[in-house]
């Protein structure tokens, strides 16, 4: 019988299609638990320990919450002001100290490769909830359930990706997960914010496939789209900001004029490229998107711990 090999969740690189079809079948098993009411309890005597390093609302809320629905307890930090790291004590030393505390970890951090450095560290399973520019696995693999959840498939359908594909780490750990999916993607962006030539390189003899525009027009072929922020704390310089923050701007008209169903996602937080007129439709599914975020966390929470999902009675 299958069994989930990750102990830590570091990359999307780390993934197999196989892995992830497993993850989707125990989310969707671990939702049933959580709908049932049979939970909490299920890490009752684990310690959680998050680690947030760099700003974020719904990825730490959502590892908190899962750990706390879970029956599980939480120490934390936000901030390096908050931390030994402002005195000059390395990562290395932070998770060496943190492994006598807790049972598992979650960090954000704003240097790239950082989680797996963390993770080097220590014993104990961390994961990597964001390494600056870099990857954001949990949130690909929540997008990629709730892609499932809103479209019933992850084969023969057309997704769009609009915005910062340059610096949108959760773009580039998406492509990572979908490439083993039959699924045409449509890349949406000025050319300065344009996916990086390395994720197209790594799509070579998979099943997925691209192609890249600069007409926003696009999204009427798709079933779904992923809309992004321009990520302003990536600019070395403000004025190039400044000068493509607006290129796009999702709403309300553009949406309806679209022969199909399509769905809009957003991993959140926006600024101007989606308006708000937007969250009534349907088809708007992109707060459904952050509740999907705190039941495929539970069920990382107990995979990357090793409780066996499966024979959790709801």
């Amino acid at each position: 019988m299958y069994s989930f090999p990750h102990k830590n969740i570091l990359d999307a690189d780390q993934f197999t299609k196989e892995d992830l079809d497993f993850f989707i079948e125990m989310t969707h098993r671990m939702k049933d638990i959580y709908q049932s009411g049979k939970a909490f309890g299920i890490l009752r005597g684990k310690l959680l320990a998050s680690l947030f390093f760099e700003a974020s609302t719904r990825t730490r809320l959502s590892f908190e919450s899962a750990m706390e629905r879970l029956g599980g307890r939480l120490i934390s930090t936000v901030g390096f002001q908050f931390s030994s790291i402002s005195k000059g004590e390395t990562l290395y030393d932070t998770m060496k100290m943190i492994e006598a505390y807790a049972d598992i970890a979650v960090i954000r951090h704003p240097v790239e490769g950082s989680s797996r450095i963390a993770a080097g560290a220590v014993k104990m399973p961390v994961i990597n909830a964001g390494d600056g520019a870099g990857q954001h696995p949990t949130q690909a693999l929540l997008d990629l359930y709730t892609i499932k959840s809103e479209k019933n498939t992850l084969e023969n359908i057309t997704i769009g990706f609009i915005g910062d594909l340059k610096y949108g780490r959760t773009i580039h750990s998406l492509i990572k997960l979908l490439k083993f999916y039959k699924i045409n993607a449509v890349l949406i962006s000025p050319e300065e914010l344009a996916l990086p030539d390395s994720y197209k390189r790594d799509l070579k003899d998979y099943p997925m496939s691209i192609e890249e525009t600069r007409d926003i027009k696009a999204i009427w072929d798709c079933d779904v789209i992923y809309v992004t922020r321009i990520q302003e704390e990536r600019f070395a310089d403000h004025k190039e900001y400044e000068k493509l923050k607006e290129t796009y701007k999702i709403n309300k008209e553009l949406i309806l004029a679209s022969k199909k169903n399509t769905t809009v996602l957003h991993p959140l937080p926006r600024v101007s490229e989606l308006s708000t007129d937007v969250d009534d439709l349907p088809n708007a599914a992109y707060f459904r998107q952050a509740e999907y975020g705190v039941v495929s966390r539970m069920a990382l929470l107990c995979l990357c711990l090793g409780v066996p999902i499966r024979e959790i009675q709801n």
